[in-house]
C-alpha cells in the first residue's frame, strides 16, 4: 500500500488532489489546518487530520501516527493581497524543511512540493525548467524558489529517495477564492454589473484545477525529479479568459476593456515550457479553456462558496 500524506488537503488544489489520489491507489491521508467537517462530496476512504504545520512537535507526532511513503506538500500562504509579501512565506520554508525532516525520520522515498510560476526572472520567451533564470519581484516567489533550491540536498542528506518541485503556472475552477480573476468576473456578470478591464493583452497560462491535481497526482506516481511545470503550454491573455467568461453567461457588453490603467511591474507575458511534463510523465490537459470556464460559471451559478 502506497500511503500518501497531503497538506494543503482542504484548499483549492488539494480538495480536487483527493479522489484523483483514490483512485491510483493511495491510502490517502489528508492534512488540513482548519476544523475537518463531514461533506458530502468527500471520499469515505480518506482519513483526515487536524494539523497546525508551524508546529514541530505535531509534524513529529503527525508523521509518527501516519508513516507514510509518499508527501505532496501544498500547505503556504496563499491569500489575495497578502501572500505576496507576507513574512509568513519565511516561515512556510522553515515549516516545509521540518516537514521533510520529519518525512525523512519515518521512512518516507517519494515526496513532491508545489511551487509556482512567480519564481521565475520575467522573461520573453517561454519559462524553461533549468534555463530560464529564477529571480522574483516579489516575498512569496523567492522563498518558493529558496526552498526549491534546497529540496534536493536536502533530500539527498536526510535520505528521501527522490522529490519533484511541480512549478503551478496560472489556475482556475471551481473553488477558488472568491477574489481572484475568475471567481470575481464571473460573480460580477452573473450579476449583470460592469467590469473595468484594462487593456486585456497580458498573456497567461492557464490550466483548469482539476487538471492541476491529476498532474500533481501523476507526477508523484512517476519517476521525474527536480523541478517541472504545471501548465497547459498555451498561451491566452487576459482578454481572451474574460470574454470567455462573457460569452459563457452572454453578457460580454458588460467587459470594459481598457478602462483601467495596467500594472506597469506586471510582466506581459508568462507562459510555460511543458515539454517534461508532457515527455517524462506523459500527461497533457484534458479540460481546454472554454470547458473549464463553463464548468466553473456553471459551480458559481449553483452557489459557488455555498457548495464547498
Amino acid at each position: 500500500m502506497k500511503r500518501l500524506l497531503l497538506t494543503g488537503a482542504g484548499g483549492f488544489i488539494g480538495s480536487h488532489c483527493l479522489s484523483a489520489l483514490v483512485g491510483r491507489g493511495f491510502e490517502v491521508h489528508a492534512v488540513s489546518s482548519a476544523v475537518i467537517r463531514d461533506r458530502p462530496d468527500q471520499d469515505a476512504t480518506v482519513i483526515w487530520h487536524r494539523a497546525d504545520l508551524f508546529d514541530r512537535q505535531r509534524i513529529d507526532d503527525l508523521m509518527d501516527e501516519v508513516r507514510p511513503s509518499h508527501l505532496i506538500h501544498l500547505a503556504w500562504i496563499v491569500t489575495p493581497g497578502i501572500y505576496a509579501t507576507s513574512p509568513l512565506n519565511w516561515r512556510w520554508v522553515d515549516a516545509s524543511l521540518a516537514l521533510l525532516q520529519a518525512f525523512a525520520e519515518v521512512g518516507g522515498t517519494r515526496a513532491v512540493m508545489a511551487g509556482s510560476c512567480a519564481e521565475y526572472a520575467p522573461t520573453v520567451g517561454r519559462c524553461t525548467e533549468g534555463i530560464t533564470p529564477l529571480g522574483s519581484a516579489n516575498l512569496y516567489g523567492a522563498t518558493k524558489a529558496a526552498l526549491s533550491i534546497l529540496l534536493p540536498a536536502f533530500a539527498r542528506q536526510y535520505g528521501i529517495e527522490s522529490t519533484a518541485w511541480a512549478r503551478i503556472f496560472y489556475l482556475y475552477g471551481p473553488g477558488e477564492t472568491p477574489d481572484r480573476i475568475v471567481p470575481s468576473a464571473t460573480q460580477a456578470l452573473l450579476r449583470e454589473q460592469p467590469i473595468a478591464c484594462t487593456h486585456g493583452e497580458q498573456v497567461r497560462d492557464f490550466l483548469y484545477v482539476e487538471d492541476v491535481a491529476d498532474a500533481l497526482v501523476r507526477i508523484l506516481d512517476s519517476q521525474v525529479t527536480g523541478s517541472i511545470n504545471v501548465a497547459s503550454g498555451q498561451p491566452t491573455t487576459i482578454r481572451e479568459l474574460l470574454s470567455a467568461i462573457g460569452r459563457e453567461i452572454g453578457r460580454q457588453d458588460l467587459l470594459q476593456f481598457g478602462a483601467r490603467a495596467a500594472d506597469p511591474d506586471e510582466p506581459p507575458v508568462v507562459v510555460a515550457d511543458v515539454g517534461r511534463l508532457a515527455r517524462e510523465v506523459g500527461w497533457s490537459p484534458s479540460v481546454c479553456l472554454q470547458d473549464g470556464v463553463s464548468r466553473t460559471v456553471d459551480w458559481w451559478r449553483r452557489g459557488g462558496a455555498r457548495a464547498c
